[in-house]
């Protein structure tokens, strides 16, 4: 298997996590560069759950892409590997459905969100990064049994990575809470 640079790897799943829903219509820039909330309805449009599934779904499929041809898996490893990534990663798109769904409803409530709205959001931040941590956990000793401690360290490194490519563009769409 010929192994793909993480880095270059990055312009596509870039590109894919570009195009997750922004928000941007939903945040508009004043003139005095303040965000204002605009027309919800263009909110919806732009981020449909349809549309969030779908990309979901390609990032996830690029994201595998990036795994395999980073990991040096022999082929009785691949075979044991594979079904527990897939069970990671179903878990892992339920918390991630939990992420777009508060980003969805901070898109709702930012332009009159209160201070409990506020504090819910990040409230809710730290539980979506406590859900991806303890997935995690639970299945570290599940890759373990399949793969090397190195093998399973590496994969690790590559989904933290991926995973913090993609939050890094979704959040660079979504502006700071006004006061």
């Amino acid at each position: 298997m010929t192994r793909i640079s993480i880095n270059g790897s990055m312009r596509t799943l870039t590109v894919i996590a570009a195009t997750l829903p922004s928000f941007g219509p939903a945040f508009g820039q004043s003139e005095g560069r303040q965000p204002k909330a605009q027309l919800i309805s263009q909110q919806t449009e732009t981020a449909s759950d349809q549309t969030i599934a779908m990309l979901s779904k390609d990032i996830r499929s690029v994201k595998k892409q990036i795994i395999a041809a980073n990991m040096d898996l022999t082929d009785s490893e691949a075979e044991k590997f594979w079904p527990v990534y897939d069970q990671y990663a179903a878990e892992l798109a339920s918390i991630n459905d939990m992420k777009f769904a508060l980003i969805k409803e901070y898109a709702q409530n930012y332009s009159n969100m209160t201070d409990e709205q506020a504090v819910a959001y990040i409230k809710g931040q730290a539980e979506v990064d406590e859900s991806v941590n303890r997935l995690r956990m639970k299945y570290l000793p599940l890759f373990r049994r399949v793969l090397s401690g190195k093998a399973t360290a590496i994969f690790f490194q590559i989904e933290s990575r991926v995973s913090l490519m993609i939050d890094l563009q979704l959040v660079s769409h979504i502006p700071l809470i006004q006061p």
